[in-house]
């Protein structure tokens, strides 16, 4: 390696540093110095090397002697020189590396100087001579590098970078103007980094420094940060009160409102989920929950500006202020602790502090107090809090870190760096200490996932592993800048982030053999000299990053270093297998075995008899290739079974003058080629060869995949080519790469038929279809740009593993690979487009059914189904994307149904279930073609196949009667004729008809007419059809018509002959055959058109036609037959022309009324009213003028000959969308000006003028209070108007007191229904009932009481206490009639006795009442209430008033009342609420307070008891159909069987009708009913 650098005399002792920094002093090298003889920029041509000197190590093992000889040597040779010089230094050897391979963000590029020049600006530099990126490596420098520069202070700045072990990826220069830079990486994935300085600006930046989004503030900001997922940015400013979220996976920001006024101090994110809080200068908090969007505003948390803040795992929040208090809250908010502090706290941290006993989470607060002391607080122990205080000389506090296992690093203002410890018994011991910075630190840095932690100071970066914090392992200075301010780490530790004062922001690059060979996912690379480095790729673990423009896969822990071995010699070759490693240097090799404990043993060392070119291994074998011959040799010892078996020479001596220049070795095969074209199969198995194959020119390398069926063939003209042992065929591959350097298979075997072929600059990928529709071919994917000086090693699944010229491994997708599905949902549609049809032509089927499911588009799922139909292969994906399996073609229709499904293509679905079991591959790919259109290449499958008749069927199917003719001719020319007659058919359709007159007659005369209803007549009659059709056509019209009047021809063929002829005005011919073919309407049709009305008439009773028939009416109307014409307009629905004929012609107007009233025809109604209009008959006119809806002729009709009355009865009788209300208010008009109250309101009410129709309807009542329709009509008015103040108005003359008079309640009954004021109306209803009951009118009182006590259950209104007793009381004495009818006394008597209780409500019958309870209560045998009601009756007020036929009964049962006997106790049955015990007859529950519903005909409870009176139960319930009132089921059905009407509604109930209610709850609870 050479590197090429300016330096004078006195930068010698810098040199020396930096190579032993870099410990290239361990190494040989050699220096040479050369003088410039041109001017001040020398360059290596016009150079003249004076001097050299040789160092070695073995000579000088201390570094001041070494030193110290070196500069001795240098400064003698460089003596007396003022001018600079260009020093090479060429390094002999490889500088060892023990990291390994570099990340994807290393990954080379061409951008040449530009990047070097990033690193140190302020110098020109000129022409490096290879990729920027290889410039320096981690421990060293890679490459040649030529610099050209006067200033020394260029080497000085080269030698710091170099020096340190950090690459600068990039430099935001003052990105936010002058000023201080504030920096934040993100969370999570840390792809973004954020900044913010005094431009009112945050930017967001990649990775690689691009400007990924700017937001621009109201207002300086004055904190920002990341949630701890990465997903959210918030940003507050000064002067505002919204909080500023910006989201990374959508690119857009949107305002929070805080809810409290007053200016943001800070903003902390929680580490557990989106939970914001923001502390304002006042001392209030708000909670902001981004998921849910709650937010809680916390006044007065601190009495002083909130000035920092953290939260902890468990969602605790810690809060410091200016009022020099700490508090600790939970996620509500609400405040757990407070502590006092003795300063300003300030860089609040959560941690976990390492006490005796262990607490697992974070149990510590710490706190920096005043910027001197630490103050750590316990949760667990928070009376003996912990604070720290530092050496004075340390300065003051600048910030500090947790790490390790309870540590602390605390930076100090004086440049000091100190580690403390906080484990309980050591706690605030220094553990390590040093003055990093000169003058001063100003930020830490720690990076767990590096192990490192970074301080920054003065102009200089130190990192310090944390294992040994005592080394510094690598320095960045930036010797431009005045000094560095803050300093960040990415997450994933990649990147280091530096802020300096001036306002830029530096990204550093922070962690980082040609010898190679590969098995399977494995590697040996060459590490060091003698060192091999063996990895293992692992393919399931992947992850996607953008770099440098194009898409790098690589997997998250990289290919890991599986074991390493030393070797006793550089070597040339490295040879790798699935169970040893070899190695080796001219003819000698050395052989590993690789241990199952990451252990490489050494096996063996062997010498050849030539110098071996390579070597490839198997499990048992080596083939070792040595100047033009192969050795096949175990490597180990063969067992006694297989020492025939040992060794082999290739070539043998039956072909000595074969040279071998290349070969393959699989588990079964030695593959080997020659420079005579030959290609020869070795099958270890049996130790023979089994194939050859002889190419035309000589072959330079072959390439086997991993079975060694298929092997890719590199001839000595550049040509590739892919030969298949088992075929023994030898195909193309197409543009092949000229200068290829290699060919790699996929080592997927899902992705087993791609491949590449590389050369220095390209990549091109390929893929091998074995089964396709054109057979076995290859198809080029695409191309990849190779990144420069690097050589692939390895492909998988796309990605390739590259080798770079520093030794190290990088992975590359090929751009043929580089949308994958791990990503499909955060790529734009375009994309995805452009990935699909990747997809498509790699044939990865299973990610490109994902890929189709984000696009869900038809084009592309048709894509799909159609690429996977090409190649008639189907490979179907995990959940993770990638294929498992590779189906065979059988299982094709089985993922086309899938398809083809899901886009709802239903046809396709079925064609595709047809062949789902077909097993003949070649029928298969016949089937596929076809549905692809490809209608020339199905037919070639279809006669390769076992069924070739198929392609005269697909010919057929696509109408192509002369390929079928031709193929039905060889294949089956019993199908000749039927394929002739339909050749015929479409050749009629196309208007050919001689031709297919001679194709119809050729299908004629080739097949014999069979059996009935067989195939042939079938076809027999389709060609006799054919000829008649096309004979007319074709001119020969009698014939044709002979043919088709034939009584066998069908009537089909009769209307086709018919419509011909009568497309021709053949229409004699034409109206016979539709006669003979009985399309009787068509026929009646053309007689029409020929004036042959007999022959009308004639087939008259069998036309359906309206048309038909009108045209005849009027032809018999024109004739003067107006009789027929009337009839046959009648037949044709033309009622209008009925009604004209019956009116002008047949003088018959009660017909033509008639059929006015039945179709309701307007234009009849008017020619019935223009009728008797002519007769002086104006009431009918004006009847018949308004059924016309000419209202307005019947009103000026009606007006002229004093017919209003009339007109308005006969308005207000039609419907209501037929009448305007104009109509209505002209009548009103008319007659309110002639004085008519009545008539005008009535009219006005009907339209829809309520207060003009009240108005003269009060009017009327006015005048005569007795007017019942008047008031009627009022009442219809306020009910229709809703006007509360029309309904007062006529309430106030319905009440009496506008005159005094109150009205029949009755009125106010109905005003009340009509405004659905139910309550009202059920308090005045009782008032009715009360009076009917007062008059003796009982049945009337039960029928109001009853009709509003079903109102309010319609209306789910509460049925009134008052409104249901009376009811059943009223019912009750309905029923005693019903019960005495029957011969049910005991029934009866129980109804009276519940009547004689309420005597008071029937003053009209109190002595016939009480009368009839005595006689039924004699006759139920109940002697006790008998006499009760006897005594009663006996009163002076009563006695007078009794039947005389009674009077001594009744005076016996008093006078002889009965001694001794008891009577009879009324039965209990279950209460249907509370199951209490319940007399019969009683329907008030003493224990639940519940009123039950009683039955409709005992009046009583609902309850099985075999008593007379039962009240209902939840087992014995049934309704009555009509008014669903409740009644006991097995009471009502003996009711029915001799009455059939209901006792409570009195309609007519059918016993079939009656049946058990299932449901009680609708009658136990009813919704109106407490």
């Amino acid at each position: 390696m050479l590197l090429a650098f300016p330096i004078t005399g006195r930068q010698l002792s810098h040199l020396w540093r930096f190579f032993y920094r870099l410990k290239l002093v361990k190494q040989i090298f050699k220096v040479r110095f050369r003088h410039s003889t041109k001017g001040v920029f020398p360059k290596p041509n016009n150079c003249i090397e004076f001097g050299s000197l040789r160092l070695s190590p073995s000579r000088c093992t201390q570094e001041d002697v070494m030193r110290d000889y070196w500069l001795a040597q240098a400064k003698r040779t460089l003596a007396g020189s003022y001018l600079p010089w260009l020093i090479i230094i060429d390094v002999v050897t490889v500088i060892r590396t023990t990291h390994g391979p570099v990340d994807a963000t290393e990954k080379e590029d061409s951008t040449d100087a530009t990047k070097l020049e990033t690193q140190l600006p302020g110098d020109t530099l000129f022409a490096p001579t290879t990729n920027a990126n290889e410039y320096f490596g981690h421990t060293g420098f890679r490459g040649l590098v030529t610099f050209f520069a006067l200033e020394s202070d260029v080497f000085n700045r080269f030698l710091n970078w170099a020096a340190s072990s950090n690459f600068e990826v990039f430099k935001l220069d003052q990105p936010h103007g002058l000023g201080y830079v504030y920096i934040t990486w993100q969370n999570g994935s840390g792809s973004f980094l954020a900044t913010t300085g005094n431009d009112k600006v945050v930017a967001i930046f990649n990775r690689n420094g691009k400007k990924i989004e700017q937001i621009g503030l109201s207002g300086m900001c004055t904190g920002f940060g990341w949630d701890a997922d990465g997903d959210l940015l918030a940003i507050i400013m000064n002067d505002y009160h919204h909080v500023v979220l910006w989201d990374a996976n959508t690119g857009k920001s949107k305002q929070v409102d805080t809810g409290l006024r007053d200016t943001m101090s800070c903003v902390i994110w929680a580490k557990r989920g989106p939970i914001l809080a923001i502390g304002t200068a006042r001392g209030n908090l708000t909670i902001y929950n981004h998921n849910t969007a709650k937010r809680v505003p916390i006044l007065g948390k601190h009495s002083k500006r909130v000035t920092c803040g953290a939260w902890s795992a468990e969602n605790l929040l810690a809060l410091g202020s200016e009022d020099k208090t700490l508090s600790i809250s939970n996620v509500e908010g609400d405040t757990l602790r407070v502590i006092s502090m003795r300063s300003d706290p300030s860089d609040i941290q959560f941690s976990e502090m390492k006490l005796d006993e262990r607490m697992a989470g974070e149990n510590t607060v710490s706190v920096l107090v005043g910027r001197k002391t630490l103050f750590l607080y316990n949760l667990h122990d928070p009376d003996n809090p912990v604070e720290l205080a530092f050496q004075q000389r340390y300065g003051a506090v600048v910030t500090y870190k947790w790490f390790g296992d309870g540590y602390i690093l605390v930076g100090f203002s004086a440049g000091y760096f100190v580690a403390i410890s906080t484990h309980i018994k050591e706690v605030g011991q220094e553990l390590f200490q040093v003055k990093n910075h000169k003058d001063m630190l100003t930020d830490i840095a720690i990076c767990d996932k590096l192990g490192k932690v970074a301080s920054c100071g003065d102009n200089c970066v130190k990192i310090h592993d944390m294992s040994n914090l005592s080394e510094t392992s690598s320095v960045i200075s930036l010797e431009q800048e005045n000094g560095i301010e803050h300093l960040s780490w990415s997450k994933d530790g990649q990147l280091l982030a530096l802020s300096t004062r001036g306002g830029s922001v530096h990204v550093f690059l922070s962690r980082l053999p040609m010898v190679h060979s590969v098995y399977a996912l494995h590697l040996a690379i060459l590490t060091s000299l003698t060192e091999i480095s063996i990895y293992a790729y692992d393919v399931d673990n992947k992850a996607l990053f953008y770099l440098n423009n194009f898409y790098s896969s690589i997997t998250k822990n990289k290919p890991a270093l599986s074991a390493t071995a030393e070797l006793p010699v550089e070597p040339s070759w490295l040879s790798l297998g699935p169970y040893h490693c070899a190695a080796g240097l001219n003819n000698r090799a050395w052989f590993y075995e690789l241990g199952s404990t990451d252990t490489v043993l050494m096996l063996k060392e062997r010498e050849y008899l030539g110098t071996v070119t390579n070597v490839k291994l198997s499990a048992e074998y080596a083939s070792v290739l040595h100047e033009g011959k192969i050795q096949l040799h175990m490597i180990e010892p063969a067992n006694g079974d297989n020492e025939d078996k040992e060794t082999r020479l290739f070539p043998d001596e039956h072909t000595p003058d074969i040279k071998l220049t290349c070969h393959a070795l699989t588990t079964d095969f030695l593959i080997f080629a020659s420079d005579m074209g030959h290609i020869q199969y070795f099958f270890i198995e049996d130790w023979k060869i089994i194939s050859e194959y002889k190419h035309t020119v000589g072959i330079r390398s072959v390439h086997a995949d991993q079975s060694g069926a298929r092997l890719i063939v590199v001839d000595d003209k550049s040509e590739g080519y892919i030969y298949n042992p088992v075929t023994d065929e030898l195909l193309r591959i197409p543009e092949f790469p000229p200068n290829s350097m290699g060919v790699l298979w996929d080592s997927l075997a899902q992705d087993r038929n791609v491949f590449v072929v590389f050369d220095n600059s390209t990549i091109v990928t390929y893929i091998h279809a074995k089964d396709s529709l054109s057979g076995s071919m290859i198809e080029v994917v695409g191309t990849t740009k190779l990144p420069s000086n690097q050589v692939p090693l390895l492909l998988s699944g796309g990605q390739v593993l590259l080798e770079t010229s520093s030794g190290k491994l990088t992975q590359l997708v090929l751009s043929t690979h580089e949308v994958t599905s791990s990503n499909i949902h955060d790529s734009q549609k375009d994309s995805l487009e452009q990935a699909l049809a990747k997809q498509l032509v790699l044939r990865r089927f299973g990610e490109a059914w994902k890929t189709c499911q984000v696009l869900n588009t038809k084009e592309c799922w048709s894509r799909l189904a159609e690429a996977t139909l090409k190649n008639l292969e189907i490979e179907l994906g995990k959940s993770d994307s990638y294929y498992t399996s590779y189906c065979s073609i059988v299982s094709l229709a089985l993922y086309k149904l899938r398809v083809y499904r899901h886009i709802g293509d239903v046809g396709m679905v079925w064609l595709l279930q047809d062949i789902q079991h077909v097993e003949d591959q070649k029928l298969l790919n016949g089937h596929v073609a076809m549905f692809l259109q490809d209608f020339e290449k199905a037919q070639e499958w279809y006669l390769m196949s076992s069924r070739p008749v198929a392609a005269l069927d697909m010919r057929r199917d696509l109408l192509q009667w002369d390929q079928a003719l031709q193929l039905a001719s060889k294949l089956a020319p019993d199908q000749m004729p039927y394929i002739a007659c339909e050749y015929a058919q479409q050749l009629e359709f196309m208007g050919s008809y001689s031709e297919a007159l001679s194709h119809y007659e050729q299908g004629l005369l080739s097949v014999r007419e069979g059996k009935p209803g067989s195939m042939e007549e079938t076809h027999t009659i389709q060609c006799r059809a054919g000829v008649a059709r096309t004979s007319i056509r074709c001119g020969d019209i009698r014939r044709g018509v002979t043919m088709a009047a034939d009584a066998s021809s069908s009537r089909t063929l009769k209307k086709e002959c018919g419509d011909i002829l009568e497309n021709m005005k053949q229409l004699n011919d034409a109206a016979m055959l539709y006669e003979k073919g009985q399309y009787f309407d068509k026929a009646a049709s053309t007689y029409i058109r020929l004036k042959n009305w007999v022959k009308v008439g004639e087939l008259l009773h069998n036309i359906t036609s309206s048309k038909i028939h009108l045209q005849y009416a009027k032809a018999k109307e024109a004739d003067g037959k107006y009789q027929e014409a009337a009839e046959a307009y009648m037949t044709a629905r033309d009622f209008d022309s009925v009604i004209r004929v019956n009116l002008d012609h047949l003088n018959n107007p009660e017909e033509a009324v008639q059929i006015v009233k039945d179709t309701k025809s307007t234009e009849g109604a008017k020619m019935v009213a223009r009728f008797f209009q002519r007769l002086n008959d104006y009431s009918s006119a004006i009847k018949f003028l308004v059924l016309s809806r000419c209202h307005d002729e019947a009103f000026q009709l009606a007006r002229q000959h004093g017919q209003m009355e009339l007109y308005g009865e006969i308005l207000a009788s039609s419907l209501d969308s037929e009448v305007r209300p104009d109509d209505f208010r002209s009548l009103a008009l008319h007659f309110d000006s002639e004085r008519k109250s009545l008539l005008a309101g009535k009219y006005y009410f009907h339209a829809g003028e309520y207060q003009k129709a009240l108005k003269n309807l009060m009017n009327v009542v006015k005048a005569n209070s007795e007017d019942t329709e008047a008031i009627s009509l009022a009442i219809d008015v306020v009910g229709a108007a809703n006007d509360d103040f029309l309904a007062n108005q006529l309430i106030e003359f319905l009440l009496g007191e506008s005159d005094n008079i109150p009205k029949d309640p009755k009125f106010l009954f109905r005003l009340y229904m009509a405004r659905r004021q139910y309550r009202e109306a059920a308090k005045t209803a009782i008032i009715i009932a009360n009076e009917e009951q007062i008059n003796g009118s009982y049945r009337n009182a039960h029928d109001v009481l009853f009709g509003m006590y079903q109102e309010l259950r319609r209306n789910n209104i509460k049925i009134p206490t008052e409104m249901q007793a009376n009811l059943t009381l009223l019912h009750s004495y309905i029923l005693v009639r019903l019960h005495v009818r029957r011969g049910e006394h005991l029934k009866g008597a129980r109804m009276l006795i519940r009547v004689a209780n309420n005597i008071s409500k029937f003053p009209s019958h109190i002595v016939p009442i009480l009368t009839s309870t005595v006689i039924e209560c004699s006759r139920a045998g109940l002697k006790s209430s008998a006499f009760s009601y006897a005594a009663m009756l006996m009163r002076p007020e009563y006695r007078p008033h009794i039947d005389p036929k009674y009077a001594k009964k009744i005076e016996a049962v008093v006078r002889k009342p009965s001694r001794g006997s008891q009577e009879e106790v009324e039965p209990e049955t279950p209460c249907p609420y509370c199951d209490s015990p319940l007399p019969e007859s009683e329907l008030n529950c003493d224990q639940c307070k519940t009123t039950v519903p009683f039955c409709l005909v005992t009046v009583s409870l609902v309850g099985p008891s075999p008593a007379a009176g039962r009240h209902i139960v939840k087992d014995d319930l049934t309704a009555c159909p009509n008014c669903d009132f409740p009644a006991i089921f097995s009471e009502l059905r003996i009711i029915l069987e001799s009455e059939d009407a209901c006792p409570m509604c009195s309609e007519t109930i059918p016993l079939k009708s009656v049946s058990l209610v299932e449901d009680t709850r609708t009658y136990l609870h009813p919704q109106g009913n407490d």
